[in-house]
């Protein structure tokens, strides 16, 4: 069978087991929830195993330590998989809640409920625990998923989704509801992105990512992940505050999405906030690119070029430039930022409300990091991604943004003249 053959009959299944997932009692659905924790449990040593050949490939291939961390898996790890499979559990069924009834016209009684979206693709990249997550927020909110990973996770995105999709089966749940597309030819991700059984495509990488899909897609989608992310140090910013907000939003997971990629400063405190911020920093071995005033007041800096400022590293790297005012700073953000997270440090009042007025992003900040920017820490447990997009979802998407709602209509006889 080619893998156009398997691919169909992959969102055949898929499409079946949507139709019954849509009408599945929410008992049935976090019993399947629970199992699926129960057997990442079980098999986490089969897990780890496969995840260990996938990171002696990718050091053997050159990723990058900040790669080698989203792609590693640990016992904390499966077992944060696990525990994230139960919260979802316990989430709240969106499917069937009722969002507004009213009575229109001849006596009609006209209400709108939430329903799945139907059959989700996924394509991310070297994030295994993406796998479970997924699954697990498509199962609760009743839309069958079609997974598929990025090379670099192949064995463990492999074993995962066996495994997940077996304890699927064994619950009672509809077979096909969780699914791996395991071939890793790039061919194979487009012909996911042109699916006709797909309702909606999640991306969840980086910019190549991004183009490739706007490029490909033949199925509506919701972008995530994408995140060249800001801090701004204003004129009035906390000295130690701006450096242990700086400090943290780029070191403390430099690999993740939420993490800030370029540092602005406010031209009056840069003279003090450099110094001691970029040292700060470059303490905690980051690699400073800055324009020229930047390295006036910090020469080991390296040049910053353009790229720099439209780059989302993944890594200890920050580009860092000293701007005029407010005004300039909201100005870079909107040319280089993919509107997930910005951040502002500031003690004055109207600034800090004329960023979070004037910056169009899905996360806005004053005096906190970016990397607050999370499904958990906004109380949505796992997510599926961060939305950048504005239509329909934006920011941490949980189980309710992977609902639609449709119309019910109650009559008795109603008739239109």
């Amino acid at each position: 069978m080619s893998w156009k053959e398997d691919l169909d009959a992959m969102g055949r299944r898929a499409q079946e087991a949507a139709r019954r997932l849509a009408v599945t009692p929410t008992e049935t659905k976090n019993a399947a929830l629970r199992g699926m924790a129960a057997a990442l449990r079980k098999n986490k040593e089969a897990i780890l195993e496969q995840n260990r050949l996938d990171l002696q490939d990718g050091r053997a291939a050159g990723l990058t330590n900040a790669l080698l961390d989203r792609l590693a898996l640990d016992d904390e790890r499966v077992e944060g998989m696990s525990v994230g499979l139960e919260e979802i559990a316990a989430f709240r069924d969106p499917v069937g809640e009722v969002l507004g009834m009213w009575n229109g016209e001849k006596g009609i009684r006209i209400g709108r409920v939430r329903v799945p979206l139907g059959v989700v693709g996924i394509i991310y990249e070297a994030r295994p625990n993406v796998t479970a997550d997924a699954a697990g927020l498509c199962l609760k909110s009743g839309n069958a998923v079609i997974l598929r990973g990025g090379k670099e996770a192949l064995r463990s995105n492999r074993i995962i989704a066996k495994i997940l999709s077996d304890a699927v089966r064994e619950s009672g749940v509809a077979d096909g509801s969780v699914q791996l597309l395991a071939t890793p030819d790039r061919e194979v991700s487009i012909g996911l992105m042109q699916l006709p059984y797909l309702d909606v495509l999640i991306p969840r990488g980086g910019l190549q990512l991004k183009k490739s899909v706007m490029q490909n897609a033949r199925v509506p989608y919701i972008m995530t992940g994408i995140g060249n992310c800001h801090t701004f140090i204003d004129a009035s910013a906390d000295l130690e505050k701006a450096v242990e907000i700086a400090v943290n939003a780029k070191c403390q997971r430099p690999g993740v999405c939420n993490a800030m990629e370029t540092l602005l400063i406010h031209k009056d405190i840069a003279p003090l906030f450099i110094p001691v911020g970029l040292k700060a920093l470059a303490d905690r071995g980051v690699e400073l690119r800055g324009d020229e005033t930047v390295r006036a007041l910090f020469p080991s800096a390296k040049p910053a070029t353009e790229e720099d400022w439209e780059t989302e590293f993944y890594d200890l790297i920050l580009a860092v430039k000293v701007v005029d005012s407010l005004e300039a700073a909201m100005d870079h953000i909107y040319r280089y930022g993919t509107q997930h997270s910005e951040a502002i440090v500031t003690e004055n009042y109207t600034h800090a409300q004329a960023f979070l007025s004037g910056i169009d992003a899905a996360a806005v900040y004053v005096n906190a990091s970016t990397r607050f920017t999370d499904g958990g820490v906004f109380g949505f447990g796992a997510e599926m991604g961060i939305s950048t997009q504005k239509l329909h979802a934006r920011g941490p998407m949980g189980v309710e943004q992977l609902t639609s709602a449709k119309f019910i209509v109650y009559g008795s006889g109603q008739i239109r003249g």
